[in-house]
């Protein structure tokens, strides 16, 4: 197992700016998962501990040694890659063997190995298969057990179930999930997907334009973003931001007054006031047929079975509202005029430059 100190470290490629002094701890034997949008240095970042891009300025540290100028093979990492880099002339086995064949390990110790790997990742039937042979979520489970065989202190996963179906991502995500509990093995995780995220990291670090907005655990995130960026990046469907401004006793959205009594506690007021956009999750809103609550119509439903999306139309407002309506939520159909109005406490309030006010 490994810790990773990132200090100050930045990456640029002549004058772009890809990654603008980060600094971060990870712990030893944690599953961290970087999150962002394309472009952000999320992939950089993970390159940069493999050794696979240089470091521009900062220290990178892996149990407290400086490892900017130590080549890959020294650092004691293995990499999965999105896609699979397997060789196709080659079985499962002598894919899975190939690092340790490479550095001269004996055979019977290399035999033990494969096999262990493969029993752990039910990769036994398939050892004298070849790449074409196999599945997409075959493959990635070689790519895995590849990277297990060598017994590294610190796994590096670069989007590796993006090239997957569905149901095929959420079966690996399980994969992994008990792999970290089996191995206990220090795992830095990289995607795009605020789901994988979610389920996979015991912390987070969201990225965003060379820099981390936010760093914690998934229910941190979740329920107290720092500011805007974060709190529309995590979460599905998308948090509804609803711009506002503050009347006595109630709040002007869209031309109607949405009254603060009962979801508003009195101690949020002053909060209120520091404000201008109310962050409301889908599943936060109350939808009723009648009642005190933004007036609007449903325009679209998404049956989920068991949740539906309803997005509603609420007047004087430019997009949609979602509003996530379980099991027990009132019956809804196209084109009905219903009422939403936030759950009590259950919302956020950001102000002009998206930070959140708390």
């Amino acid at each position: 197992m490994a810790s990773i100190d990132f200090k100050n470290i930045a990456k640029s490629y002549g004058e772009t700016d890809v990654i603008r002094e980060v600094s971060l701890q990870v712990r030893d034997g944690e599953f961290m998962v970087f999150v962002g949008p394309s472009g952000c240095g999320k992939s950089t970042m993970l390159r940069m501990v493999a050794g696979l891009e240089a470091i521009s300025s900062g220290d990178l540290l892996i149990d407290g040694v400086r490892v900017n100028e130590i080549g890959p093979a020294e650092r004691g990492a293995a990499m999965v890659f999105q896609n699979y880099a397997l060789y196709p002339h080659m079985t499962v086995e002598q894919n899975m063997s190939f690092g340790l064949r490479m550095t001269g390990h004996p055979k019977a110790e290399i035999a033990q190995r494969v096999q262990e790997t493969a029993q752990m990742l039910q990769l036994v039937p398939l050892l004298q298969r070849y790449p074409k042979q196999l599945s997409g979520g075959q493959r990635q489970r070689v790519a895995i057990g590849r990277a297990i065989v060598r017994r590294p202190k610190l796994f590096l996963f670069d989007e590796p179930l993006s090239n997957l179906d569905a149901a095929l991502r959420v079966q690996l995500r399980i994969e992994l999930a008990k792999l970290h509990q089996q191995l206990k093995t220090t795992m830095i995780y990289v995607t795009h997907d605020q789901t994988e995220a979610m389920t996979l990291g015991e912390r987070i670090a969201v990225f965003n334009q060379g820099r981390i907005e936010q760093l914690g655990t998934p229910v941190e995130l979740y329920q107290k973003p720092v500011n805007r960026f974060v709190a529309e990046f995590l979460g599905s469907p998308k948090i509804n931001v609803i711009p506002y401004q503050m009347l006595e006793g109630a709040l002007r959205i869209g031309g109607q007054p949405l009254s603060l009594q009962p979801w508003c506690d009195p101690s949020l007021i002053d909060v209120l006031r520091r404000g201008c956009l109310l962050g409301v999750r889908p599943e936060s809103f109350l939808l009723a047929h009648q009642g005190a609550g933004l007036s609007g119509r449903v325009e679209f439903l998404e049956n989920l079975g068991d949740v539906r999306i309803a997005y509603v139309r609420v007047a004087g407002l430019d997009e949609l509202t979602t509003v996530k309506l379980g099991p027990q939520a009132p019956a809804v159909a196209l084109g009905e005029a219903v009422v939403l109005s936030p759950q009590t406490g259950q919302f956020l309030v950001f102000d002009a430059q998206g930070q959140t006010q708390f």
